[in-house]
């Protein structure tokens, strides 16, 4: 969604992983707040993943907040595919260069098992918090299947762009 978003918008896209995850291993969660804090003071910037802890200087600074609010099968089953690929070598992104088969789905941290965990725990935390972000005059889109986004997409396309 988000590099689709680049390329209709034209403007920059940072994926949050590929800013947490350095070759030194993780930013201290204060270097990670000043990184992204310095990328979403610029006037067009796109950023593409969630981190609670960073929405007073990504979510609370966006026009608009997309949420991709899946069906926990459906995270379950890309996930398990996304780690599939990444662990047979078809994909180069700073997370696959980590990725173990234990640390996708065997260790009691596993990506498949913490997925599961966060889910349960942390969505009812995001509802509460994407709802004061609306309260804050930004735009919330909740979309709650891949139908959904391609029904926004195919709206959003056929409007200007930057009114968005």
């Amino acid at each position: 969604m988000a590099r689709w978003l680049s390329v209709q918008l034209g403007h920059p896209c940072t994926d949050l992983d590929d800013l947490l995850f350095t070759p030194g291993g993780p930013l201290p969660l204060e270097e990670f707040r000043r990184q992204a804090g310095g990328i979403t003071r610029r006037d067009e910037w796109i950023i593409e993943g969630n981190f609670s802890k960073l929405a007073d200087v990504v979510w609370h600074r966006a026009d608009v907040l997309v949420w991709l609010d899946f069906p926990l099968a459906l995270i379950v089953y890309r996930i398990v595919r996304r780690s599939l690929r990444q662990l047979a070598g078809r994909d180069d992104s700073a997370q696959a260069r980590r990725l173990t088969w234990s640390t996708a789905f065997f260790s009691r941290r596993s990506l498949l098992r913490t997925a599961i965990r966060k889910y349960r725990t942390n969505r009812p935390r995001y509802a509460r918090q994407v709802s004061e972000t609306a309260d804050l005059g930004v735009e919330v889109v909740r979309l709650r299947s891949p139908r959904n986004v391609q029904r926004w997409k195919r709206e959003t396309a056929k409007g200007p762009m930057e009114s968005r």
